[in-house]
């Protein structure tokens, strides 16, 4: 059955007026460890109403406007409430179409040593921490849709311009900038796909290069490059996102590893862990894009 409201509650009266109106918790503190509000994600499934298809986390209120134009749904309340880290919102849409499958099922990990058997069951990574700033645990919503679903495109942004457009056209934002902390801040970077249920002609290999002589080798061996360099407007080299398309071994899902602790627990699931840091050069947090394809 789909999910069909989410909803966040960060104290007890939430809890209570939740609980009144059908919702069920995921019983995962949103903020475990993170010094603020005991905050937990509510869901609802009901056969009768438009099912969710999009689920995405804003860090900022420039990534906020694209997604209340495209007629996403913010749930107000801050996953960081009592903390004094900024603001993190949730926010869903409800679509239909070729690029949108329902979610069927919505989890929550505070354990990343074990979040990455998840992958094999169907389900999708959010790549949002939501302890974003914080010490406490890493913290990431999954999905598990309807259907399987295979990446169909891939493509960057580095301005917030175009993001209406982008949802609009049913592409998912990689909600985490690739530019994250880098030296002189650069410009806000972000990875985006679209999803279909159909798995001829999908993205099958991702590359990225970090040098010149990578450049010139992906290029000479026909792969299609996303035309933004991931560095863009920081001090670090140009990165460059890069991808192949076919029918066999469609990749599934697509994220952000900024824990490298995870790499070697990823690959052992059976991802592929691309170890050219999307911030090389420029003194940013290190950023690996992983991908599965069963």
């Amino acid at each position: 059955m789909p999910i069909t409201d989410l909803s966040v509650s960060i104290n007890p009266t939430d809890e209570s007026n939740l609980q009144s109106q059908d919702f069920r918790m995921v019983n995962v503190n949103l903020n475990k460890r993170g010094g603020g509000n005991a905050i937990y994600l509510w869901y609802k499934q009901d056969s009768g109403s438009g099912a969710i298809t999009r689920v995405q986390v804003s860090f900022s209120d420039e990534m906020s406007v694209g997604l209340r134009k495209a007629g996403y749904i913010q749930i107000d309340r801050d996953l960081n409430a009592g903390s004094t880290r900024g603001p993190v919102y949730l926010w869903y849409f409800r679509g239909s179409g070729k690029y949108h499958t329902p979610i069927v099922e919505i989890d929550v990990t505070t354990e990343a040593a074990n979040e990455a058997g998840k992958f094999d069951f169907g389900w999708e990574r959010v790549a949002c921490d939501l302890n974003r700033g914080a010490t406490g645990d890493w913290i990431h919503i999954w999905l598990k849709r309807e259907n399987p679903t295979y990446i169909c495109d891939v493509a960057a942004t580095d301005s917030y311009g175009s993001d209406t457009d982008y949802l609009k056209g049913g592409y998912i934002r990689v909600d985490e900038d690739t530019n994250r902390g880098a030296r002189g801040g650069g410009k806000p970077v972000f990875i985006w796909f679209r999803q279909t249920t159909d798995s001829q002609g999908a993205v099958n290999d991702l590359k990225v290069s970090t040098n010149k002589t990578d450049y010139l080798a992906y290029q000479q061996q026909q792969y299609s490059s996303v035309n933004i360099n991931l560095n863009e407007g920081s001090s670090g080299d140009k990165v460059t996102l890069w991808f192949k398309k076919g029918s066999n071994n469609p990749i599934q899902a697509i994220t952000l590893l900024l824990n490298k602790a995870l790499i070697e627990n990823y690959r052992k699931a059976g991802l592929t862990v691309i170890e050219e840091d999307l911030n090389t050069g420029n003194g940013g947090w290190l950023e690996y894009l992983c991908y599965y394809n069963k």
